[in-house]
């Protein structure tokens, strides 16, 4: 249930619903997965679980940590790329952020080739938290919730929203929690 949360983060309320935060550079083990969207995180959980638990160079044993990710491929993957929850046409994007203190530097390297590790540079988000299962009825409705927000106060954001998740499958629906994210400018 406790799951570390590795990313640094301050937050601002904004007219009480969405909050502004600042991420400080992390590291993802990340791979993509075909369309469609609504279950690319259940069919790379394996994927990216494996390696996490073990199945890189050395057999190294790393921290389950939230949030997964997912968005869709962006045309050119690079270390600036935004994420995005929608299905692109070269597939979907999912992530899992690795624990604090690994980096590009001491990450153990994956035996699956499907695995790539890559660093995510600082960012400032705007965020929208809710509870539920995935739908896209639910997230839709609270994307528009956290974009008339930031409308309303005038803040314009870059890219596509990022779904972000920190709760295992067996989490109840009421206990999830689930944010969508939008990069600022």
């Amino acid at each position: 249930m406790g799951r570390k949360q590795p990313l640094t983060r301050f937050s601002v309320p904004l007219h009480l619903l969405p909050q502004i935060r600042q991420y400080a550079a992390y590291t993802v083990a990340e791979v993509v997965m075909p369309p469609p969207a609504d279950d690319a995180g259940n069919r790379a959980f394996p994927i990216l679980a494996g390696y996490i638990f073990g199945k890189n160079k050395g057999e190294r044993k790393l921290a389950m940590t939230a949030p997964v990710t997912q968005a869709p491929v962006p045309a050119k993957l690079d270390m600036t790329a935004p994420v995005t929850q929608s299905a692109g046409p070269d597939g979907i994007l999912v992530q899992f952020v690795l624990p604090k203190d690994i980096n590009m530097d001491n990450a153990p390297l994956p035996l699956d080739a499907r695995v790539r590790l890559r660093e995510v540079p600082p960012k400032q988000v705007a965020v929208i938290r809710y509870s539920g299962f995935w739908s896209q009825a639910n997230y839709a409705r609270h994307l528009a919730e956290l974009q008339a927000a930031l409308r309303a106060a005038n803040i314009t954001w870059t890219g596509e929203p990022v779904l972000s998740r920190y709760n295992g499958p067996m989490t109840l629906w009421f206990m999830r929690r689930n944010e969508i994210w939008l990069n600022l400018d």
